[in-house]
């Protein structure tokens, strides 16, 4: 089937809502291509789906990416003489390290699982035996007793990092394992969260122009049909985004266990 403006704004629509969501936002792009029947992914519409959603994710972020951007611009200017730096802007820049160690793996894994992708993203067995573990790490998070304030460290940065790699898999949710991951070692709420987004920047622009590179032959959609859709998971991402953020902050990311649990098994069944 060829994607048209109607498939475009609904897959648009499921990519900005699920992205940031802890359901997986790959799993359900699977499940709904597989149900209008686009047995062949749009790569090209997929990775502009993912920019819309980048695009969100980087407006919600704009203050912190803006620290970050300043703290390296101020290590530049004093020639790596941290001493010089203000407290602030030399926890930025241990930020910046972090995020820049944490997708190390992240790439790592994300390179390996590329050579398998054909067969995985198009399994509803693997979508469906992901989401179940998704409900999994998302139920137990309602088992952590108290708010936490551990600083991320490098050795969890590399941990979130490798999750985060791990959630290439569709139906493992990105936003899901890395939140429940770091709040598992201890990272407060707040912490967790914006430490869990900003550390998907530099995976979505990975992923991105990797994917790139399997496009050349591609037969692309028309651009405005790209354009709406791409439109749509930018708007849809920003509102779910911000919705999530004030879920975290109440410590209620398990609410979405159940819901991630009866479509993991619905795949399941109808993948077996």
């Amino acid at each position: 089937m060829v994607l048209g403006l109607f498939h475009s704004l609904f897959l648009g629509f499921i990519q900005g809502l699920t992205e940031f969501l802890p359901v997986s936002s790959s799993g359900h792009l699977v499940l709904f291509q597989r149900f209008f029947g686009l047995e062949e992914p749009e790569l090209f519409f997929d990775i502009c789906l993912h920019l819309g959603t980048l695009g969100a994710v980087c407006f919600f972020f704009r203050r912190d990416i803006a620290a970050l951007g300043q703290a390296i611009l101020a290590a530049v200017a004093c020639r790596g003489k941290l001493g010089d730096l203000s407290p602030e802007e030399r926890s930025e820049l241990a930020m910046v390290g972090l995020i820049l160690a944490g997708s190390v793996p992240t790439a790592v894994l994300g390179v390996i699982i590329k050579e398998h992708s054909h067969a995985i993203f198009s399994s509803l067995l693997v979508v469906g035996g992901m989401l179940c573990i998704t409900a999994l790490l998302l139920s137990a998070t309602a088992l952590i007793p108290m708010e936490g304030d551990r600083k991320i460290t490098l050795p969890k940065a590399l941990l979130i990092g490798l999750i985060q790699g791990m959630a290439v898999m569709p139906g493992l949710s990105r936003s899901g394992s890395t939140i429940a991951l770091a709040l598992f070692m201890g990272g407060s709420r707040e912490r967790a969260a914006r430490f869990s987004f900003l550390l998907s920047i530099p995976a979505i622009v990975g992923a991105s122009l990797l994917a790139i590179l399997d496009i050349s032959s591609t037969v692309l959609p028309p651009w405005w049909v790209i354009l709406s859709g791409t439109a749509m998971a930018a708007v849809t991402g920003y509102l779910a985004l911000r919705f999530l953020v004030y879920i975290v902050g109440r410590g209620k990311l398990h609410v979405f266990a159940p819901y991630c649990l009866v479509v993991g098994v619905a795949a399941l069944v109808v993948g077996w």
